[in-house]
């Protein structure tokens, strides 16, 4: 929930170099320094783009681009600005199909999905040196929107997805770094048709082995848990529904829930079960609108975008202490849609995401709250 669509992409060419910024701190001005980029190959039309998903220590950022067909191309940008592409084997070539990366860990590693010529899902790890691994859930389905959907590596290089099985049903699943996959299911989810367990993408497996993730009851309602290494869950619940979109090593749960009005509102929960709603101001509050946080690192610092009330996207991050800043990236466009999405922060608060122009076109960016 929250996390992109099949369309958001990057080169090595760079749109205005570093620029500066202000950002609101509450009535303070902060000066950000933004890099932002665009990969070659990169579609320029409407809904088309480079798309920054995951930043690790050290700064080097990842995501996917699409061309102009509206195939999917993962990348790596080092943190020197040089852009690797790259495809997995089997990946498809029409629209919507393609490579996508979903998170990259410390040491260059990372994991994400193909989709195949049929729409099917299938998982992939890429060692530092560029080695692609394919591997599917024993359990997932092989129909269209089906397979194996692997969401985070942390650093010793173990990977948490999920699967949809051929009764369109999600499931959880922890993967080794040998190449050992294990599944699971949260106690009380649906085994309906769009029901189940689900893992977030990104930071849904933090170093220590805990898991964050998503249910779906048999009523269609979303509940968060929280898996031990051990296989012991603890689920809750916050608002109208609640999603996962991370955990960092000291064990807090990040998420949003939804209000009666499906508006959306992000939450922590620390390692003891204290949860701490909060809202950005300026955020729209009807349905679809609000909140949506994305990222933890380590230090507790939240990043993400808000909705405003025309549909437009504003970046933000927040403090532990609660304290709010949002931001926008220069030549953001300002219609539904449109704007400034933060994806993704490492434990430096480096901060990457896409912004979305005038004429719909996904640009990547890199925002360093540490340089002026």
């Amino acid at each position: 929930m929250g996390r992109k669509p099949l369309a958001f992409f990057a080169s090595v060419r760079r749109q205005g170099g570093v620029v500066l910024v202000c950002i609101a701190l509450c009535t303070l001005a902060f000066a950000l320094a933004i890099t932002t980029f665009n990969v070659s190959g990169a579609g320029t039309s409407n809904g088309l783009g480079t798309f920054a998903f995951s930043i690790a220590d050290g700064g080097a950022i990842q995501g996917y681009y699409a061309d102009d067909s509206n195939v999917a191309h993962g990348f790596v940008r080092s943190s020197a600005g040089i852009i690797t592409k790259f495809d997995a084997a089997g990946a498809g070539t029409a629209s919507g199909q393609g490579t996508v990366p979903e998170s990259l860990n410390a040491g260059g590693a990372s994991t994400g999905y193909y989709v195949d010529k049929n729409n099917v899902f299938h998982g992939f790890v890429r060692s530092h040196a560029g080695t692609i691994t394919k591997f599917n859930a024993a359990g997932a389905g092989s129909g269209a929107v089906q397979g194996t959907l692997p969401g985070t590596i942390n650093l010793s290089g173990e990977i948490a997805g999920s699967y949809v099985d051929s009764a369109g049903v999600g499931h959880g699943f922890v993967r080794s770094s040998t190449g050992t996959l294990m599944a699971f299911d949260a106690p009380g989810a649906g085994t309906g048709e769009g029901q189940g367990t689900f893992t977030a993408f990104g930071d849904s497996l933090n170093d220590n082995g805990y898991i964050a993730g998503d249910y779906i009851d048999a009523s269609g309602v979303a509940h968060g848990y929280i898996r031990a290494p051990g296989g012991a869950f603890t689920t809750f619940s916050v608002g109208q529904g609640t999603f996962a979109l991370g955990i960092n090593l000291a064990g807090t749960f990040l998420g949003l829930y939804k209000d009666a009005r499906g508006a959306n509102h992000g939450f922590v929960r620390s390692s003891g079960g204290t949860i701490t709603k909060f809202s950005v101001i300026g955020a729209g509050t009807a349905s679809g609108q609000g909140t949506l946080p994305q990222s933890i690192n380590s230090t507790g610092l939240v990043v993400g975008y808000y909705i405003d009330s025309t549909g437009a996207a504003h970046a933000f991050d927040r403090f532990a202490t609660g304290l709010i800043r949002t931001f926008y990236v220069r030549g953001a466009g300002t219609a539904s849609g449109q704007g400034t999405f933060a994806f993704s922060n490492n434990s430096e608060g480096v901060m990457a995401g896409n912004y979305v122009d005038k004429t719909g076109v996904a640009h990547g960016f890199l925002a360093n709250p540490n340089e002026r």
